[in-house]
């Protein structure tokens, strides 16, 4: 099939190289033209594992390609994907003007059937928006030309994007039209993952709904860990034992620094002030937005306990993305904990594999390091806040010989407590703490 995808962020280009393998013939459509040139050459613009090798190769193939005129891209899409942001705004609502936009310009530009997909993650009732929005454009034209709406939010883990569009737990289609059933059965047919049917508002739901137990199980985890170090407990054994119930899972169970990205802090906002409007309190959303927010500052209280004080201290930073395989920093821990570290008069030194640059340009003060080796001159005290791969393989006898102190904060509880103290140093975890 051919189809036309709206919006080359991560949602948009995975979408588009995941369905290029499935033997479809896509063309991503971006405003932003130094983007789409970028992408003409091969070369992504963010990171993510595995894309830009696939962008290159359907590239060469012919099976993508990409323009910066939607107007373009129409005429032969059986299939349009909107996958554009949708920021949040000052009162927590999402900001749909892109979605708005691109579903006017639609309805400027089609001339026979389409189905539009909305893959962007909207409020429920967006569907049938979309669907008002291309009409009156229609209207507007005098013409009539039939389309349907689908609902199909993403499932994609930032870092993963790829494996999980390749290898969904599940596609959700929202749709009332047989028709726009038939066409998404073709676009996934060669996908192994079950398909749940159901209504647009229905599949809207889904996707906040999912985001934010999953936000949630990470809030309670760490209200739970402030209670474990208060207890003499071990927060990671707990979780362990929580885990092997396959009514809990072990997933999202890790204590940390908190969550961040573009996803979890923008859609758990959103189904708060979805429920606000509906005169629904969201008491549970309330709290896990509120103990998010609050987990960045409670770290750093443990540093000053354990330390004394910060002030005049320095701190090896490991991690500046908000999650590993990333170059994202939106909403990323390590910008809250980074204030936090200067205002307690602490010098910070960081690292981090892939993103550096813009740090340095929100924060001229934070010293910037090669690798974790570098950062840990002369430091007081190492911090880990992004799991990076690299990190987990440190060689924690070389870190010691290069630090003044020797203290190891994990804020990710990723580390191993033993490969640590073993090379001389003290361990400290969320709920977690070592033997010394």
């Amino acid at each position: 099939m051919k189809i036309a995808v709206i919006g080359t962020g991560y949602v948009g280009i995975t979408t588009s190289v995941s369905l290029g393998e499935l033997g479809h013939e896509l063309i991503g459509v971006d405003i932003d033209p130094e983007k789409v040139k970028k992408l003409k050459q091969g070369i992504l613009p963010i990171y993510e594992p595995g894309v830009e090798s696939l962008i290159q190769r359907q590239l060469a193939a012919g099976s993508l390609t990409f323009t910066t005129s939607l107007k373009e891209a129409l005429p032969d899409a059986e299939v349009i994907f909107i996958a554009v942001g949708t920021p949040s705004l000052p009162n927590g609502e999402p900001d749909l003007h892109y979605v708005e936009a691109v579903a006017r310009e639609i309805g400027t530009h089609i001339n026979d059937y389409k189905v539009i997909v909305n893959k962007s993650t909207v409020p429920v009732g967006t569907a049938d928006w979309v669907r008002d929005l291309i009409e009156r454009e229609l209207e507007r034209r005098h013409v009539k030309v039939e389309f349907d709406v689908v609902s199909n939010p993403e499932f994609l883990q930032e870092g993963k994007a790829l494996e999980d569009a390749r290898h969904p737990d599940r596609i959700v289609l929202g749709s009332s039209s047989q028709r726009a059933k038939q066409t998404m059965q073709t676009v996934y047919a060669n996908v192994n993952a079950p398909i749940i049917h159901t209504s647009p508002r229905n599949a809207e739901m889904i996707k906040y709904a999912s985001n934010a137990i999953l936000a949630t199980k990470i809030s309670f985890m760490n209200d739970i860990a402030k209670l474990c170090a208060h207890l003499s407990v071990d927060v990671s054994e707990v979780a362990k034992g929580m885990g092997l119930d396959q009514r809990i899972g072990p997933h999202f169970l890790r204590a940390g620094v908190g969550y961040g990205g573009s996803c979890f802090p923008k859609d758990v906002e959103a189904l708060y002030a979805l429920g606000q409007s509906a005169g629904q309190e969201m008491s549970i959303l309330r709290d896990t937005q509120r103990i998010n927010r609050e987990q960045p500052g409670w770290v750093i209280a443990q540093m000053e306990r354990e330390l004394g004080s910060l002030k005049g201290k320095k701190i090896a930073l490991l991690g500046l993305a908000f999650k590993p395989n990333t170059d994202d920093l939106r909403e990323a821990p390590s910008l809250k904990l980074l204030p936090l570290l200067h205002a307690a008069g602490a010098t910070v030194r960081a690292t981090d594999p892939i993103v550096t640059d813009p740090v340095k340009e929100q924060f001229p003060k934070v010293g910037i390091a090669a690798d974790a080796y570098e950062a840990a001159l002369d430091a007081d005290a190492v911090l880990l806040c992004t799991e990076w791969a690299s990190f987990l393989k440190i060689d924690w006898k070389r870190i010691r010989e290069r630090m003044k102190g020797d203290r190891v904060f994990d804020a990710r509880n990723a580390l191993s407590i033993e490969k640590v103290e073993a090379a001389g140093l003290r361990y400290w975890g969320v709920g977690r703490k070592g033997s010394a």
